[in-house]
């Protein structure tokens, strides 16, 4: 797959931008490319370069939420990645956000087309979504939303809440919160440490209404500072 990683050191508001203007000139010069590729690597090389999806990667010391909210309206696929020194010879890299663009559609956006297909119930789970992913976001200038596979992580330097794709009855959120912490209320908090389950987080919170949503706020702060 053809790919562009644009790196900045620190944070800088012309990263994805530049990236974009880049990949962009890739895209116009294939042909030198495959050229370059075909003279360094070889011709069985060149013929495995795939153009039908390519993506940016951008690197940088942290960005802005406005950033985040850019790749999502982009049509490109875009990888926006903060790293972190630790020390004099420790990297960490750590993905903000990963935005699929062009026709391939997110494994959530498929969801919330299915659940709003099925019937008025469906649609209310997913408006009860955009209500919780609003509440996390508000937590904070620091919280970056990020799209995994299975759920939808919320993150300050770690995940302190994971938002499962709607079911047909009610939303999953797990959180850092310690459920050692937490009055356990049977249908509405579990302590699930140990057992599997999509997304990160020891306190799974079932929500079924919008007054379940207003009950869990002070467990979504909790967690929140708890990272």
């Amino acid at each position: 797959m053809v790919g562009k990683i644009e790196y900045k050191r620190g944070t800088d508001a012309g990263v994805i931008n530049q990236g974009l203007f880049y990949l962009a000139w890739l895209m116009d010069h294939r042909a030198e490319f495959e050229y370059l590729v075909r003279d360094r690597l070889g011709v069985t090389a060149a013929s495995q370069v795939l153009w039908s999806g390519p993506r940016l990667i951008c690197i940088a010391g942290d960005f802005t939420r406005y950033d985040v909210h850019a790749v999502r309206e982009h049509r490109r696929s875009i990888d926006l990645v903060r790293y972190r020194l630790f020390g004099s010879d420790l990297l960490g890299l750590e993905t903000v956000a990963s935005v699929s663009g062009g026709l391939q559609a997110s494994r959530w956006a498929r969801c919330q087309s299915v659940a709003q297909a099925v019937d008025i119930q469906g649609a209310a789970m997913v408006e009860l979504a955009g209500a919780v992913d609003e509440v996390l976001l508000g937590l904070g200038d620091g919280v970056n939303r990020v799209e995994r596979k299975t759920y939808r992580a919320y993150q300050r330097l770690r995940n302190f809440a994971c938002l499962c794709p709607p079911q047909r009855t009610k939303l999953l959120v797990y959180l850092k919160a310690s459920p050692k912490d937490v009055d356990l209320v049977p249908g509405f908090t579990r302590d699930v440490s140990g057992l599997g389950h999509h997304g990160t987080g020891d306190l799974e919170v079932q929500l079924r209404t919008p007054r379940d949503v207003e009950r869990a706020q002070e467990l979504f702060r909790a967690s929140y500072a708890a990272a």
